[in-house]
């Protein structure tokens, strides 16, 4: 017998952020090397893909290496990096199969060439996918974004294309890594943490931030479904009155 409640409406953000956190703690808490929390973290990795492209999403970034993780271990970085150019190659398939165009957004100069060339060769491969847009944000972080997009207004400055009264919030949108993504709606963080940590500082100044205590590798796709349930539970005002 139907308890007559209604069932809360599942609302797809246009653009969804990821900070996917929490590898080395499941990995800790199962008696594993770290290493082990990332490689069971592409389970959830290729989940959300999925997932995200089935429901609609236009856009998902997935926060995968920042600027400060080069800190690390050298043995964890080798690691990570043997683990992403091992999805980039076996998950070709699944970025084929849903439509989906690879995007890199991050610096390139710390990238090893054999990692540049997989990644070169995946986001040539799906150019053509006309469904949702993937970005993998490797060797990223927000203020560096920010850093490099100024450097190029200064010189065009420099060059007399540009005055400086002519930069506004449009100029600068219009020099990061890639302006034509929509602002992430939803920016969902794994693990139960509760910080930005230099992430895509610019464009989620109005997403609407969801934290899962669930760790990353056991992100599922009914985790996701949560965070779009709470997040079409959420009033957006943009600053105005409703």
């Amino acid at each position: 017998m139907s308890s007559g409640k209604q069932q809360p409406e599942l609302v797809v953000p246009r653009s969804v952020a990821v900070i996917m956190d929490g590898n080395g703690r499941w990995a800790k808490k199962a008696g594993l090397e770290r290493i082990r929390g990332h490689e069971r973290g592409i389970d959830a990795v290729r989940t959300t893909v999925t997932e995200c492209a089935r429901l609609g999403v236009e856009a998902l970034v997935l926060y995968a290496f920042s600027e400060e993780n080069w800190q690390r271990p050298q043995r964890e970085i080798d690691l990570l990096f043997r683990l992403l150019k091992r999805f980039l190659v076996e998950e070709r398939h699944t970025l084929m199969k849903n439509r989906v165009r690879l995007l890199h957004s991050g610096r390139r100069e710390r990238l090893s060439k054999d990692i540049l060339q997989v990644l070169d060769e995946s986001i040539a491969a799906t150019a053509g996918n006309d469904g949702m847009q993937l970005s993998l944000a490797i060797s990223y972080g927000g203020r560096q974004e920010i850093v490099d997009a100024v450097r190029v207004l200064a010189a065009r400055v420099q060059r007399g294309e540009l005055t400086p009264a002519a930069i506004d919030e449009a100029t600068i949108h219009a020099h990061l890594y890639h302006p034509q993504l929509p602002d992430p709606d939803l920016l969902i963080r794994t693990a139960g943490e509760r910080r930005i940590s230099n992430f895509l500082l610019w464009q989620v100044s109005y997403a609407e931030i969801y934290v899962s205590d669930v760790c990353w590798p056991d992100f599922r796709a009914e985790h996701l479904l949560a965070a779009f349930v709470d997040y079409g539970q959420r009033v957006r005002k943009f600053g105005k009155v409703l």
